[in-house]
């Protein structure tokens, strides 16, 4: 018996057998490869800096509770106010509080996924904010009415003329628009949002512990503009995303950058340090920073799997995956996708309703050898795995099964006294294991013990 989200996952995979999707989604993956190749050969000890970085996120795991104490307390004293949400429902109502003072609220809001994770703009839409995605990307599936389809590139699935055709039909640009038409064109339209805003959202790519700020990193310079135009600026955080110290920062902003985009460095990268500043100029009045769990404290308390915590939101496993390349973003019915997505859903969402996602992996263990900061994912996946047969039971007709492999298997003497005919009969009164569209090889008549035994007597 298959769950809900197993059942939606097989039946979205089917996207796999569309040649276009597959071919926009294998040349736009390519493009960051081949970026990402060249940028790590200005790396000559890639090794050496892969380890630093699993081990200062490492660090910052093994003391959560004390780097985020230490970043309340420094943040609060420059006049920002921190709370701590157990759930995303908490998240909402905190942040709706500080909304709602104005009935008609307008929100900018710069690339985050734990946004999505909370559902804010489902929220947005039942309490009458107009929400606005100042990220090329994430505007452009805004506008089409779709979620995020990559953690990092959330229109990957769209090629240009996908794009050129959305903006000539919602806003009447020239059809056949360019690339740089388009995003100008945007640049243009958004003007006026980050004027007009009450609130400007963002996430947190690091909460840096030892002087209690956000570091902010971004090619667009639209989450600046989030930032530095609203009154109120909102931050939305996991609790996993600190680093202990401010001079690990550069490190990590340029560590993000060579895995997401093949860049030395991305072109804006920012620390906020707490609301505006007695004497300042820019910058909001008010800062509310939202710590979220949501799930988290139960990953942290694993003993292997909590090394997912260290995910600095690359994309670099996405990328990599076998998988994501043939079904793509959606098919994984969750926030967070590719090979990260399938560890951590489980724990924040459910196993019942997403554990079958660690079965969308081949264990080729592509995604741990790209991984910037060592998670060894395909190990992650293989422990869900078990997990979800604790959780569930595992399916009937598999368990039994596997009785039956453990009984054959246990001694050879066993295995032969079925021939291969008769192994051959059974496999064709059964679905094939190698799918629909795959025909099993046949077995030998006789075994290679047998065959030996002939030949040397």
């Amino acid at each position: 018996m298959a769950y809900r989200g197993e059942k939606k996952f097989l039946r979205d995979s089917v996207i796999a057998y569309d040649r276009r999707h597959r071919a926009i989604l294998g040349h736009n993956i390519r493009k960051y490869e081949e970026a990402v190749t060249r940028g790590k050969m200005r790396h000559p000890h890639y090794d050496t800096f892969r380890e630093y970085a699993a081990g200062v996120k490492e660090e910052a795991l093994a003391s959560l509770s004390g780097h985020l104490e230490m970043f309340e307390r420094q943040i609060t004293a420059r006049g920002a106010q921190v709370f701590w949400a157990r759930t995303a429902e908490e998240v909402l109502e905190i942040a709706g509080g500080f909304l709602s003072r104005n009935p008609s609220c307008r929100v900018v809001k710069s690339k985050s996924m734990i946004t999505e994770e909370c559902g804010f703009n489902e929220e947005a839409s039942h309490r009458n904010w107009e929400v606005v995605e100042t990220d090329l990307g994430e505007f452009i599936v805004q506008t089409a009415g779709e979620k995020p389809y990559h953690i990092l590139t959330p229109a990957m699935h769209k090629s240009r003329e996908d794009v050129a055709r959305l903006f000539s039909e919602k806003f009447g640009t020239p059809e056949g628009a360019t690339p740089a038409e388009i995003a100008a064109f945007t640049r243009y339209h958004l003007r006026d949002k980050f004027a007009e805003a009450d609130a400007g959202i963002t996430g947190a790519n690091f909460i840096v512990a030892d002087i209690g700020g956000i570091g902010l990193t971004e090619n667009e310079g639209n989450a600046l503009m989030t930032v530095s135009s609203p009154d109120l600026h909102i931050v939305i955080a996991g609790i996993e995303r600190v680093i202990p110290s401010v001079q690990q920062l550069p490190f990590f902003f340029q560590w993000v950058a060579l895995h997401g985009t093949g860049q030395q460095v991305s072109a804006y990268n920012t620390l906020l340090l707490g609301p505006r500043a007695p004497g300042e100029k820019d910058g909001p009045r008010e800062m509310v920073v939202i710590l979220l769990d949501n799930g988290r404290s139960r990953l942290l308390a694993r003993e292997e799997e909590h090394a997912a915590l260290r995910c600095i939101r690359c994309g670099a496993c996405l990328n990599a995956c076998p998988i994501y390349r043939n079904v793509g973003g959606y098919t994984y019915g969750s926030v967070y996708t590719g090979p990260v997505g399938s560890v951590i859903t489980p724990f924040y969402s459910g196993f019942r309703d997403y554990g079958h996602l660690s079965y969308a992996c081949t264990l080729c263990g592509r995604c741990s050898a790209v991984c910037p900061v060592k998670i060894p994912l395909s190990d992650l996946l293989l422990l869900n795995r078990q997990r979800m047969q604790e959780v569930s039971g595992g399916k009937p007709l598999w368990n039994r099964g596997m009785i039956a492999y453990r009984y054959l298997f246990a001694r050879r003497s066993r295995l032969e006294r079925f021939g291969g005919r008769t192994a051959n009969s059974l496999i064709a009164l059964l679905p094939s294991p190698a799918g629909r569209h795959r025909k099993m090889p046949r077995l030998a008549t006789r075994s290679f013990s047998h065959q030996w035994k002939t030949l040397n007597n």
